[in-house]
């Protein structure tokens, strides 16, 4: 079962292991805001840390909006705030009744946060206000519930309504950190990977850019722009994001810059996704988040190309693709 948590600044990172933290985890969803006004102390260096070590992060924000207005304004403050760190997906926490139609507020910065450019967008939404505020979940890309059942720190309950992430409990424990942590577990169809690449796969406007896309198929380079992620790039540009890693040199998939350029594959898309692969023997105290930083490769790809069940049960001699 893949390991995803949820943090604020009630976790202190002087109270993290971040070394230790990051082998048990496969994401982490790290909170920007609680409304506009109160900004996370510590958001930038739990995305830092993590992704300093591979471990993709994700983003979301406590919806206070007391108008449609004030909805957009929130989630241009959340996009602003966070979109250096390129978050993997970004998530509506809607647990609050901050105006009388939560529905229409909700999609109100669902959309302004879109528009400014997040690609994966999903809504966080308390269990015991789901029929209540009767959100448009459709608008979504995802939607995590909280249920906690005994709430002992493993798994015993399910949500009454359907969703693709079950926050089942506040009082998870884990390697790295002596206090609590909110754990959650993937119940739809959608794989990890699905939260993990910040790839689009809901793409109208698809269509209208084959043509430039096949174009530069064949070289070149592309000007990152607000918003894009390598994954989103690769896709594109109809190549894979090993290959972008490996042309330009990138050591960290998950952090690229607003106006960095990044070289384009010269062959077609089927030799590019035939590259070579590289092999690693494992030697004592090696990870597979650490594999993945030095070899500009991601803990999932390196789960799924050696089909390991458990990233952190590898064992020295063992022979892993990482790249």
């Amino acid at each position: 079962m893949a390991t995803i948590i949820d943090i604020s600044h009630h976790q202190v990172p002087s109270a993290i292991n971040y070394d230790k933290l990051a082998k048990q985890v496969d994401l982490v969803i790290i909170r920007t805001q609680y409304g506009s006004k109160l900004v996370d102390r510590h958001y930038k260096t739990h995305h830092r840390e993590f992704q300093k070590r591979g471990v993709p992060t994700a983003a979301y924000a406590w919806l206070r909006g007391v108008s449609i207005s004030d909805m957009e304004k929130e989630a241009t403050d959340f996009y602003n705030r966070t979109k250096e760190f390129n978050p993997t997906f970004w998530f509506l926490d809607v647990e609050e009744k901050s105006m009388s139609d939560m529905r229409k507020g909700t999609s109100a910065f669902l959309k302004k946060l879109r528009s400014l450019g997040a690609e994966k967008v999903g809504i966080y939404v308390g269990h015991h206000l789901y029929k209540s505020f009767n959100l448009n979940l459709s608008e979504a890309d995802a939607v995590w519930i909280p249920h906690y059942g005994k709430n002992n720190g493993k798994v015993c309950s399910k949500p009454s309504y359907a969703c693709d992430l079950h926050q089942y409990t506040d009082k998870g424990k884990l390697d790295g950190y002596s206090g609590h942590l909110d754990l959650n577990r993937l119940t739809g169809s959608k794989p990890l990977s699905y939260f993990t690449d910040g790839m689009v796969t809901k793409t109208p406007a698809a269509k209208p850019a084959a043509k430039p896309a096949s174009k530069s198929a064949t070289g070149g380079t592309y000007t990152v722009k607000s918003g894009d992620t390598l994954s989103a790039i690769a896709a594109r540009h109809k190549t894979t994001v090993s290959e972008l890693v490996r042309i330009n040199d990138i050591k960290n998939p998950n952090l690229i810059q607003v106006g960095q350029k990044i070289k384009l594959p010269g062959s077609a898309p089927t030799k590019a996704s035939a590259q070579k692969a590289v092999y690693h023997n494992v030697k004592s105290g090696d990870t597979v988040s650490e594999l993945a930083v030095k070899h500009g490769s991601t803990i999932a790809l390196i789960k799924s190309w050696n089909n390991l069940k458990d990233v952190n049960k590898i064992y020295i001699g063992q022979k892993l693709r990482v790249k």
